[in-house]
């Protein structure tokens, strides 16, 4: 974004368009000549961002003033790339922030078009084609109205095949709900490859902004809460890209090499849990077995949740290489999906392939209720967590459950070492733990669980979610929210594919970080 202009006012403003269900048509409104700028001219949600909010926020608070719509009623489907520009004609310099939400319909509990009830600051509104909106006088938008609708719908200035191919990658990230930071990364990178194969054109500045701004959007509009790893991977192979990009090659070569190189980034992931695995069996043999091979019947005491294959091959390769007879393997059951009893599952299937029963080697494997972490931590000498995004300060965001786990098996437990085993792309850039927003998802998938289970009373408090809050006195509401934070002085170490690391590493990666994401993608 540019620099502040001191000759003119600056204002921070979210510019919010809502499409329909089939993301075909994009709503605009047609401004009432009761507002301080730009009366009468068509326009998106908008508003100011206060001092207090980050802009996520900002476009939620406008669209239910302006619209009454809610969560309910829509989902937040993009986010665009921030930019500025200077309007002399009103005197201000705007900072806008572009975001698209996708109207629901009645099957996903929203209120459709119904729901689209404007205040006094619109006149009118009417849906529009996005090829049909320019930024011209004769259309009658706000300034820079097309600019801000192609930083959501970036896909409209490439050709057809990259287009077709980014919007598929797209909506294969946002409907993953299984997949771990690990996986979906290698799914965006996949991606990310099939839009550069369509990318034929001539190989230049312009083609080399279009592929940054792709990668731009496969971080941050795929699963941006679990987008750390998928940021630092895209920040890794544009720095090979660019040597390439730049230089003096014929076009078919560089395009191919382009496609090779991307092809080894993919393959060179399948190496990262196995360093991973290492690092932990070297912690364990170096701050464990000595204290353990004292006890009269060794054992190594595990506490974990979720889904997490990093965790699932540590954990029983690290005992397969220390000369301790038993695991006792506590797996909490990570509601709403059940994470921890598929991890559970799959530990047993491989602990029976691995050590026959004629070994020495003894699981005690046990599932326990998310509530009850505190008598699963009973005696745990480690809590092992995976990381779907690690601060600067060093904090961890997993899955949800991860903080009540740590903390009770400190207060149950305080010797239990809590460790993350995760990949240093893992670590985002700096920024509080605050400003990165937590999803929100399908409160159905919890509902669902309930109605199926035969819960008393449940279909009338299912009912009560969709009341209209207008005309009740009361307001019902189920959060699922995947993940959550842990602080980071409730962390003993971090296990990575370089080794232990401690706090102040993460905090220097966080900075290396930060320093990529200025030069590729600072000035989009």
């Amino acid at each position: 974004m540019n620099q502040g202009n001191p000759e003119f006012q600056q204002r921070s403003v979210v510019s919010s368009f809502i499409s329909d269900a089939g993301e075909t048509k994009v709503a605009l409104f047609r401004r009432s000549e009761k507002v301080n700028t730009y009366q009468h001219h068509l326009a998106p949600i908008s508003g100011s961002i206060e001092s207090h909010e980050i802009p996520a926020a900002a476009a939620w608070r406008e669209l239910k003033e302006e619209t009454t719509l809610t969560p309910r009623d829509v989902d937040l489907w993009r986010t665009g790339k921030p930019y500025t520009f200077c309007d002399p004609s009103v005197g201000r310099q705007w900072t806008v922030f572009p975001f698209l939400f996708r109207l629901k319909d009645g099957d996903e509990g929203g209120r459709g078009e119904s729901g689209i009830q404007i205040d006094w600051e619109h006149e009118s509104w009417e849906w529009y084609s996005p090829d049909t909106i320019q930024d011209d006088e004769k259309f009658g938008g706000v300034p820079r109205l097309k600019q801000s609708l192609r930083r959501v719908c970036f896909e409209s200035d490439m050709n057809e095949g990259a287009s077709k191919a980014l919007i598929s990658g797209l909506r294969l990230l946002k409907a993953d709900h299984q997949s771990g930071s690990h996986e979906l990364t290698s799914i965006a990178l996949r991606a990310f490859r099939d839009v550069i194969a369509q990318m034929s054109e001539d190989i230049d500045g312009k083609w080399w902004e279009t592929a940054r701004m792709a990668a731009w959007h496969l971080w941050k509009n795929g699963r941006e809460s679990m987008g750390a790893a998928t940021l630092n991977a895209f920040l890794g192979l544009l720095a090979d890209m660019e040597e390439i990009v730049h230089e003096a090659l014929d076009r078919n070569v560089k395009w191919e090499c382009l496609l090779a190189l991307l092809d080894h980034h993919l393959d060179k992931r399948k190496d990262m849990p196995m360093r991973i695995k290492r690092s932990f069996g070297a912690y364990l043999e170096c701050n464990f077995l000595p204290t353990a091979q004292s006890q009269p019947t060794p054992s190594l005491v595990i506490l974990s949740l979720s889904a997490s294959s990093t965790i699932r091959d540590s954990i029983l390769e690290a005992f397969a290489s220390l000369p301790i007879p038993n695991l006792d393997l506590r797996i909490l059951e990570s509601r709403p999906l059940c994470e921890g009893v598929n991890m559970a599952s799959s530990i047993l299937s491989a602990f029976q392939s691995r050590f026959p029963s004629s070994s020495d080697r003894h699981l005690e494997l046990t599932v326990h209720t998310d509530a009850s972490a505190a008598l699963a931590s009973k005696e745990v000498d480690f809590v092992l967590l995976g990381a779907d995004r690690i601060s600067d300060s060093g904090s961890v965001s997993n899955k949800t459950g991860s903080l009540p786990a740590v903390l009770s098996a400190k207060h149950v437990c305080p010797a239990a070492k809590v460790l993350v085993l995760s990949e240093l792309e893992k670590v985002a850039e700096p920024g509080t733990e605050s400003s990165h927003s937590h999803e929100e998802n399908d409160p159905k998938e919890l509902v669902g669980c309930w109605l199926q289970s035969g819960i008393k009373g449940v279909k009338m408090f299912a009912e009560g979610t969709g009341a209209d809050r207008d005309n009740t006195n009361y307001a019902v509401e189920v959060k699922n929210i995947y993940f959550e934070w842990v602080p980071a002085e409730l962390i003993d170490a971090y296990i990575c594919e370089e080794g232990t690391l401690d706090a102040s590493s993460i905090q220097e990666k966080a900075q290396q970080v930060k320093q990529k994401v200025d030069r590729y993608f600072g000035q989009l």
